[in-house]
């Protein structure tokens, strides 16, 4: 039986601009079983990164969440006090940014920047502090711990930059770990290894992880679960293995025939495209957000939101053509 650990219920997160009212994420749903790794996919500008910040209340003005409820462990995120949630932020839900450069501060060691946390979140002592900090550098592979320590961000290469910033958001031992794009400024090589990392840092701590990518090769690798998601909404959600093997939302199917087969001869098939532009967030049309450019779609698309259908075993759908 899967247990819990975060369940989102209709949120809605909004950006209040001069334009008009974005609305970035339009009544999402969604769960995160204890010990899995859950990926959210989706083209640029989905809401993919909007989710996890509203997951930490980290949505800056002009944003703000205005509707829904995050229960983590049944305690609704969205009623604690800011202080509350200060404390949740690295205790209990940690994240990895996906621009480890501008998240590390250059003024300040790493592992002073690795100390304040432990030390904000647990009673530990100064020495015990640095222990941990020694220990999690450890943990994440990187070289000659004690020197490091001691190291600028600027002195680093952007793989070990990504070890810390793991580190850091692992060494309070959190139940959640939300990674944005965490490997998206680094080399292939890289990526492999900090994909590795993370994986088995997984299995020793049972910790669950938010993958958000739009990296599909990525979420092979790594995730049990995937959702994909599309203008502020998902679209269908599944077992890695099915979502691949059997899409059923029109765009879910769009975007798995968009990826290059190993053994394509360059030249001799093209290359899946779904038609048109995403709609506006500002201004999105009634009923499905994707009709627009989906050539299945029928009268009651354009007027009607599709409700989550089960088609599946743990494989749920938004779509009218399932239903």
């Amino acid at each position: 039986m899967k247990e819990t650990l975060l369940e989102i219920k209709e949120l809605e997160t909004q950006f209040f601009i001069y334009e008009g009212v974005v609305k970035a994420l339009n009544k999402i749903d969604l769960v995160i079983n204890k010990g899995e790794t859950l990926g959210i996919v989706g083209e640029t500008g989905c809401g993919k990164s909007v989710t996890a910040l509203s997951i930490l209340r980290l949505i800056a003005p002009p944003g703000r969440i205005v509707g829904g409820e995050i229960l983590l462990e049944g305690e609704d995120l969205l009623k604690k006090k800011a202080e509350e949630m200060r404390k949740i932020r690295g205790r209990r839900i940690s994240m990895i940014f996906q621009n480890p450069t501008s998240s590390l501060n250059p003024v300040f060691t790493v592992g002073d920047q690795l100390m304040a946390v432990i030390r904000n979140h647990t009673s530990m002592s100064k020495q015990e502090a640095i222990k941990r900090a020694i220990e999690m550098f450890n943990q994440v592979g990187l070289p000659d711990p004690e020197k490091t320590l001691h190291k600028h961000s600027y002195e680093l290469s952007g793989g070990m930059q990504q070890r810390i910033m793991i580190a850091i958001a692992l060494s309070c031992e959190p139940s959640l770990l939300i990674a944005d794009e965490p490997t998206t400024a680094l080399d292939v090589t890289i990526q492999a290894q900090i994909l590795r990392l993370m994986k088995g840092l997984k299995d020793k701590l049972g910790t669950s992880i938010l993958l958000v990518t739009h990296n599909l090769g990525i979420v092979v690798k790594v995730c049990d679960r995937i959702v994909i998601m599309y203008a502020g909404e998902f679209v269908e959600e599944a077992p890695v293995k099915e979502m691949f093997e059997n899409p059923r939302h029109p765009y879910s199917r769009g975007l798995l025939a968009s990826i290059p087969k190993i053994g394509q001869v360059r030249g001799t098939e093209q290359l899946g495209m779904i038609k048109g532009a995403v709609c506006s967030l500002i201004d999105p049309p009634p009923g499905c957000r994707f009709h627009q450019r989906c050539s299945f779609s029928k009268d009651v698309c354009r007027s009607e939101r599709p409700q989550r259908v089960k088609v599946g075993e743990d494989h749920f759908v938004f779509c009218h053509l399932c239903q």
